[in-house]
């Protein structure tokens, strides 16, 4: 049986205009590749703890003083809790609480001459790490963009770099995920 690559659309919840990714996973994968394959596509840097919801299960890396109860990811194949039309909660950095809708869109027998992870389609840059979720990107970008802004010169200093929200490249993001594969 050739390997099942399942097409996954990862959302982030709560930004307008939508920040999305595209990307093919291989189904074996287990969670904890998944997450991996998220922080790459995405644009997080994997600086915070994380969840997966998957009909009401939960999975993530288990914690060792038992305050968070998780199933471990490690031991969890995406393909033995998903199916095309599943849609999976991932939720990223419990002080922002970045929440991610995971939707499988398809799934399909890999391209012999493909390489996996790939992305292959998304949306708008990914928010700066510690930002403060939704809300405080929303006034992130409202500093950065209007001079005027009591905060504009702070941000720019705190972003350290040139920010354009409308950026992504798909090409980029699949060439950080082949570190994966």
């Amino acid at each position: 049986m050739p390997r099942q690559i399942y097409q996954l659309k990862v959302t982030l919840a709560d930004v307008r205009p939508a920040v999305w990714r595209r990307v093919l996973v291989p189904g074996g994968y287990t969670l904890d590749r998944l997450h991996r394959v998220i922080q790459y596509a995405m644009g997080w840097q994997d600086y915070h703890l994380h969840s997966f919801d998957v009909d009401g299960v939960q999975y993530g890396e288990p914690d060792p003083d038992g305050e968070l109860a998780v199933l471990d990811e490690l031991d969890v194949r995406l393909d033995a809790v998903a199916s095309k039309g599943t849609r999976v909660g991932y939720t990223y950095d419990f002080g922002d609480w970045w929440e991610h809708e995971v939707v499988v869109e398809d799934v399909f027998g890999a391209e012999p001459d493909e390489r996996y992870p790939a992305c292959v389609g998304g949306a708008r840059a990914c928010p700066p790490e510690d930002v403060g979720g939704a809300f405080g990107y929303a006034e992130f970008l409202a500093a950065v963009r209007d001079p005027a802004h009591p905060e504009h010169e702070s941000m720019r200093l705190w972003i350290g770099r040139a920010f354009e929200p409308a950026y992504f490249d798909a090409e980029r993001a699949s060439t950080l995920l082949r570190r994966l594969a």
